[in-house]
């Protein structure tokens, strides 16, 4: 009797392990945050950002006109406390709140957008926040600034932004502003290309589609004379209107860019809402262009959509999606919200045992996060009408292990904003890309959720930090937060990704560099610094090295001509 009961629960347990039911329950009263935005036409932006750097993912919520930002510090247990210590009044209508450090010191600041009464910028000063706007020359008169996303378009190791306008009534521009270093923006949209026109943009990511180590940006823009534009970064500080060659020029109501790559293709996919005509789900096909696979992965949505997330919701290693929307679910066939499992085949399928009872509300701005630190997000909603916030609890039942990765640049960004995170498990590989500025209006959380299924071991975990500087950490133990700073792993010379004439080491380098070449030749070489202005040039071989200690920190491109072929590397000098 004994053996058969120990038999039972053997199986009872691989059950839950190969077929987790996944199951979300909204528990925002009860965990601290059940609380309202007001009634923001097209909603209000939400952060699941640990803005305090103690290790706990955060929430910020954007309000309506006359009511103050609303902050909810997690309490370190998986509860929230409104917290008011941070010194800020802004009690302007907000509509994206996100948490960047622009300045590199190691703490978030907080950049406002509002569609009202112009936008704000605060600079975190050991705990408060600070209005810096005027002076940091960023806009400070009324716009239309709904979604602001941050990158670094140029590779000098300072965030940009990129500012969405939409307002159809007085047409307005977006805007590309450069980060001096020195706590100053510049607006270099005409320079960098950017059209003059207006595009009643809501929203827009830095990612990088063609994975060439620049950013690009791809702007949702709404109404259907106003198509969506990608911006191909050309490495020298400007962009090129790519979307009519790259199938990205939708002619639709776009709310949303959401990126991730849902095959684990190395190609990173982009998730684009609409209204009832249905949901794009652009396939990034590897050579340049896109497909729109909505209707065959069973994603197409069909109600009127606005934030949506990719997320591993029971950590199986395959990215699930959650889309949220504005109407009430009432009229059958025509969603509120949807939940969709990624089937791990190209498919998606919508179970109805996931929970998300109540998800009839008008709901607009989503993100991820994980309130209790046990590596299974949770997803915080923001929902207009004076209707109070979801905070969709994990409730998954399964034993499905996981990694959270969180990073900290040296060279590039402090944030690591724009690295590549890859991790192999089992033979098989998953990718995330960390952006800053998602969504709809949304910002996720700063740390990068993996799931592995079943595994209990993790093979690798390598970072490609933007501009090329690599990093790798062998044998990590998974249901941990993993922590990696720029430099801290360097790959071997042996590990590098090269052509089989040519390598070089070491990367990162604090002022030289050697060439390993199976072939004894003089090799001419070329050096191009981050805004690709040559600074360099001379002859290397195995037994010359370049000296490069004169140059400042940063990333540098490396062109050797080889016998047979041109040889490029991006380096980073410490």
């Amino acid at each position: 009797m004994k053996k058969q009961l120990h038999f039972s629960l053997l199986i009872a347990c691989a059950s839950l392990s190969l077929n987790a039911q996944i199951y979300y329950q909204n528990q925002a009263t009860t965990l601290g945050v059940g609380d309202y935005s007001g009634t923001i036409f097209l909603g209000s932006g939400i952060s699941f950002c640990d803005y305090n750097d103690d290790g706990w993912d955060d929430i910020t919520i954007g309000t309506q006109s006359g009511d103050p930002i609303k902050m909810y510090k997690n309490n370190g247990d998986g509860t929230f406390s409104l917290d008011t210590s941070l010194g800020i009044n802004n009690t302007r209508q907000q509509k994206q709140v996100i948490w960047v450090d622009f300045d590199n010191d190691g703490d978030k600041d907080l950049y406002v957008s509002s569609n009202a009464d112009g936008s704000r910028l605060y600079r975190n000063d050991t705990g408060t926040l600070v209005d810096v706007t005027a002076t940091s020359g960023l806009p400070t008169v009324a716009q239309d600034n709904s979604g602001a996303s941050w990158g670094d378009y140029n590779n000098d190791g300072n965030l940009d932004v990129f500012l969405c306008n939409r307002e159809i009534s007085s047409p307005q521009s977006n805007y590309l502003y450069r980060n001096n270093g020195d706590g100053t923006f510049t607006n270099v949209s005409v320079a960098a290309g950017i059209d003059p026109g207006s595009h009643f943009s809501f929203c827009a990511a830095f990612f990088d589609y063609n994975n060439d180590g620049w950013q690009d940006i791809y702007m949702a823009n709404d109404k259907t004379n106003t198509t969506n534009i990608l911006y191909k970064n050309n490495g020298d500080g400007t962009f090129t209107d790519v979307s009519e060659q790259s199938g990205t020029n939708l002619a639709i109501d776009a709310m949303s860019v959401t990126i991730g790559d849902f095959d684990s293709d190395t190609w990173f996919d982009i998730y684009v809402t609409n209204g009832i005509q249905g949901n794009y789900f652009l396939r990034n096909n590897g050579d340049g262009t896109f497909t729109n696979i909505a209707l065959s992965t069973g994603t197409i949505f069909g109600g009127v959509a606005w934030g949506a997330v990719f997320l591993d919701a029971d950590n199986d290693s395959e990215l699930d999606l959650y889309v949220s929307g504005s109407l009430d679910g009432s009229v059958p066939g025509i969603p509120s919200a949807a939940f969709y499992k990624n089937n791990g085949d190209g498919t998606f399928s919508s179970p109805t045992t996931t929970g998300f009872q109540g998800d009839t509300r008008e709901s607009y701005s989503n993100a991820i996060g994980d309130t209790d630190n046990d590596g299974f997000p949770e997803i915080i909603v923001s929902n207009s009408a004076n209707d109070d916030i979801f905070l969709w609890k994990n409730q998954t039942v399964t034993t499905n292990n996981w990694l959270k990765v969180d990073l900290e640049g040296t060279i590039s960004n402090k944030q690591g904003v724009g690295a590549l995170i890859e991790l192999s498990s089992g033979g098989t590989s998953q990718y995330r890309y960390t952006i800053c500025g998602e969504g709809y209006i949304a910002q996720n959380s700063s740390t990068e959720f993996f799931g592995i299924g079943t595994n209990t071991t993790i093979d690798y975990v390598k970072v490609t930090w933007l501009g090329g500087a690599q990093d790798i950490v062998y044998n990590v133990t998974p249901n941990q937060r993993l922590h990696i700073t720029e430099g801290s792993n360097p790959l071997a010379v042996d590990e590098f990704e090269s052509v089989a004439e040519i390598q070089l080491y070491p990367n990162p380098s604090q002022g030289d560099i050697w060439l390993k070449s199976t072939y004894n030749y003089d090799y001419k070489y070329f050096i191009f610094d981050s805004k690709g202005v040559q600074v360099q040039e001379g002859i290397i071989n195995s037994k010359k090295a370049i000296q490069i200690s004169h140059l400042a920190s940063g990333y540098y491109m490396v062109k050797i001509l080889g016998e047979k072929t041109v040889f490029n590397k991006k380096i980073m000098l410490k």
